[in-house]
């Protein structure tokens, strides 16, 4: 790889990890104002997790096709992909049809992700890979949480739909980087695509999907529905986890979870996916619903989390040298902590400025935990394995999202439909589509709108509760990476 090409590579990642971290959250501040237009806010969730469940399953096919085809083709399918999908989402005049197309814009990005984050890899040594890593999950921290203030401004001024198309210019450019400068090895080896295990892998969480999204709103948790589905959801996850053990070329070889770096980095990042999935998908119906706040505002509070990514990724790139990943990882999930406790004690007096800091904090926990655990994964595999080790860690994480979104999803549901029957209420998970702007609420009476209020405060005080266990739940795992003590050189 000649050295003057490699700031040009660099920063056509950097527009990559934009643009799909953008597209990931952007929606989050957009979806009250969609909600409103197209209706729907029963299939609230099914927006996030239509995107979360194509990228999830999709980014270890991604991640082993990477390695055995080449970066480029890879990340040049996934990212047209990606960016037909958005042009689609942008033109739906229904819920069901932005469902549709986000998981078609899903399918695509579960290919940017892993993939530009395994180029680094490629064309930057262990001891570089610490302080670039760094740069790059702060750009994905920034995009991340920086989309919901930019989807706030959209919203506000020329619409909904361009949260949605305003990535594509970036995503063309990012595409072209990658095509001209990106020069690859030769690769001789063959090997098969394991599409029995891809199959069973999407049948398997579509299932549990469904199941914890619908379960306590469609039909009972305690019921033949729920029982046949997580059966179904068992089985197929057997069916998978039993399919790759046989393959020559699984889509997840288990052999590199036998390294411990990869093993605790993956499980605390399907923790962390929770946690961050909850904040940012639920943070702006707190915000505009109960805080009274515009869109415009609910952005910002979330934005504060770009303030605290940034900063702690840039930190995490200099600690993972000095004190190593455990210590790293450790003050990473001690904000964490901080920060859900601080969501779990929010009331709507306290103002969008406790939302704030709270976000700052969980920011700085993700920019810490993340960076740490890229580099310890990156520098323990080879580079024939590298794809598939780091669309392990993205699999997780998104996984981690997919799950919560669904569950967090159901919770909320259940909450409110719960506090309805308590207070022997007609209103519906319908209802709650009239607290969340200015103009219908406003034409709400009194006593209904304070009962909307309420049962929205206390069906989110219950999400946030299970992002603090999740947090608590990370701080225990990190110990298994105790004795790893920084960057070391690659493995050969």
């Amino acid at each position: 790889m000649e050295q003057a090409k490699r700031p040009l590579i660099l920063i056509a990642v950097m527009l990559a990890m934009f643009v799909a971290a953008v597209e990931a959250t952007i929606v989050s501040t957009a979806m009250p104002s969609i909600a409103a237009d197209l209706g729907g806010f029963s299939k609230y969730s099914w927006v996030f997790s239509a995107y979360l469940l194509m990228s999830t399953v999709t980014v270890l096919l991604y991640g082993k096709l990477a390695d055995i085809l080449g970066r480029k083709p890879v990340f040049a399918f996934g990212m047209l992909l990606f960016l037909i999908g958005s042009w689609l989402c942008g033109l739906a005049d229904s819920m069901d049809q932005l469902i549709a197309f986000r998981f078609i814009q899903g399918a695509g990005a579960g290919a940017i992700m892993p993939i530009a984050s395994t180029i680094v890899g490629d064309i930057y040594s262990a001891e570089e890979r610490a302080k670039i890593q760094g740069y790059l999950s702060s750009v994905w921290g920034i995009s991340a949480v920086a989309g919901p203030a930019i989807g706030g401004v959209l919203v506000a001024t020329i619409g909904w739909q361009y949260v949605f198309w305003v990535n594509l210019p970036l995503g063309v450019l990012s595409l072209l980087g990658i095509m001209i400068y990106l020069k690859e090895p030769a690769r001789n080896k063959r090997t098969k695509i394991d599409y029995k295990g891809a199959v069973l892998l999407t049948v398997a969480l579509s299932t549990i999907l469904y199941l914890l999204i619908e379960g306590g709103v469609s039909f009972d948790w305690m019921s033949v529905p729920s029982l046949l589905l997580a059966t179904l959801g068992a089985l197929f996850m057997y069916g998978f986890i039993k399919a790759e053990r046989v393959s020559n070329d699984p889509m997840m070889p288990f052999e590199i979870w036998r390294n411990r770096a990869i093993l605790y980095a993956n499980l605390v990042s399907l923790a962390t996916g929770i946690i961050l999935i909850g904040i940012s998908s639920y943070l702006p119906a707190y915000v505009t619903g109960v805080m009274e706040q515009p869109a415009a505002i609910a952005g910002f509070t979330l934005t504060a989390m770009s303030i605290g990514w940034p900063i702690a990724s840039v930190l995490s790139g200099r600690l993972l040298i000095s004190i190593g990943y455990f210590r790293t990882s450790l003050l990473g999930a001690l904000f964490l902590i901080v920060g859900t406790t601080l969501f779990v004690l929010m009331r709507p007096e306290f103002g969008p400025l406790w939302a704030g800091m709270s976000s700052f904090l969980i920011g700085a926990g993700m920019g810490l935990t993340s960076t740490a655990f890229i580099v310890s994964i990156q520098s323990a595999v080879s580079y024939d394995k590298r794809g598939a080790a780091t669309a392990s860690n993205m699999f997780m994480r998104n996984l981690g999202s997919t799950i919560g979104v669904a569950l967090l999803g159901s919770i909320l549901n259940s909450s409110l439909l719960k506090y309805f029957n308590e207070n022997d209420s007609n209103l519906t998970l319908e209802s709650v589509n009239a607290i969340l702007s200015a103009g219908s609420r406003s034409g709400l009476p009194d006593e209904e709108r304070m009962m909307l209020q309420e049962a929205l405060e206390l069906g989110l005080r219950n999400v946030y509760s299970l992002t603090f266990l999740c947090a608590l739940l990370s701080f225990m795992l990190i110990f298994g990476l105790r004795g790893l003590k920084g960057v070391k050189p690659d493995v050969k």
